[in-house]
């Protein structure tokens, strides 16, 4: 696996039937291990570890319906009052972070309305604060800490 742009951390995995398999730990199962896979399970650990995300509020492939079709926001964490808040898309490490991408996690918004919007595949991490107000959005510099939202 591509060494990512997070810290690290020592995550189960195994081997059957000649596949590689890491444990999830929100949805509490082993999944095959794919570059996407790695780079969402590192960031949950990196959100819960460094940044005081609850593991009891996140939500991992939470089923979204826009236009008709079913779609799935890779990490949905929700407020203290059972909001959704954040949204976090993730990309494997080969994958360029593009506007297609940022177009993919806004469509998301426009179901969800959170605040705070990030895009990231393990290597470059984004994010961005929804004004809702003003109809707007701004880059922030670092992904907020959990007591921020």
């Amino acid at each position: 696996m591509t060494q990512l742009n997070l810290p690290p951390y020592n995550y189960k995995t195994k081997i059957e039937d000649g596949k590689n398999y890491i444990w999830d730990i929100i949805r509490k199962q082993f999944l095959v291990l794919t570059p996407e896979e790695h780079v969402r399970q590192c960031f949950l650990n990196y959100m819960i570890m460094y940044l005081g995300y609850p593991q009891g509020l996140m939500a991992v492939e939470y089923p979204l319906k826009f236009n008709g079709m079913n779609r799935r926001g890779d990490i949905v964490v929700f407020s203290k009052q059972r909001n959704p808040a954040l949204i976090v898309e993730c990309k494997a490490p080969g994958v360029k972070i593009t506007n297609a991408v940022f177009e993919q996690i806004a469509r998301y918004n426009m179901i969800l309305k959170v605040e705070y919007l990030v895009v990231t595949n393990g290597l470059n991490h984004y994010a961005c604060k929804i004004d809702f107000e003003n109809r707007s959005y701004s880059f922030i510099k670092e992904i907020p800490h959990y007591k921020l939202l």
